[in-house]
């Protein structure tokens, strides 16, 4: 007897129909904080359809198109969720959607870059908007050997540039991956 499209699935179904090996799956969940199965008592993993499509997506990628696991967490990052779904899903017109519409968002993004800078807040650091960056001056970031004025935040600008904000944003994922392995040791 078959199940439902929309029914859940557990593991041993979801390694089988991907001709993957159980244990990839469940390092795949450790690698990619989307794939969330809903877990029930004893440990078993129920897997929803959406949960399906994106691990079809993370293999296709991983296996037929070469990407590493950093690869496709890029990806996923850049992209969303719904990108690999509908790659693992076949949806080639939905891919192209979401690929034009993330182009848009960073030509518009490009756009606000290269306005003119709003006038920094007045008053001390207290009055900083959260997550807005403070520099002081003469301190250097990650280019160590060069000068302050080659360094990630411009003079003038109070922005990272993107390549330093996804170092820093990778930078963020090893730390709370490591933080999560330290808590399950704990």
């Amino acid at each position: 007897m078959d199940k439902s499209p929309d029914a859940f699935r557990t593991i041993s179904e979801v390694a089988e129909q991907l001709d993957l090996p159980q244990h990839v799956l469940r390092f795949w969940e450790t690698r990619f904080a989307q794939i969330k199965p809903l877990k029930r008592g004893g440990g078993r993993r129920y897997y929803r359809p959406q949960d399906v499509d994106l691990i079809k997506g993370i293999r296709h990628m991983l296996y037929d198109q070469g990407y590493t696991i950093k690869g496709v967490q890029k990806l996923l990052r850049d992209n969303g969720v719904q990108f690999l779904v509908a790659i693992g899903a076949g949806d080639l017109a939905a891919v192209e959607a979401i690929a034009q519409r993330r182009q848009a968002e960073l030509e518009a993004e490009e756009a606000l870059d290269h306005a003119p800078a709003a006038a920094p807040p007045r008053g001390g650091d207290d009055e900083m908007l959260v997550g807005q960056p403070r520099v002081r001056p003469g301190r250097r970031f990650f280019n160590l050997g060069k000068p302050e004025e080659a360094g990630p935040v411009q003079p003038g600008e109070g922005r990272l540039s993107r390549d330093n904000r996804a170092l820093l944003q990778e930078a963020l994922f090893d730390l709370l991956e490591c933080k999560r392995l330290l808590d399950q040791v704990r």
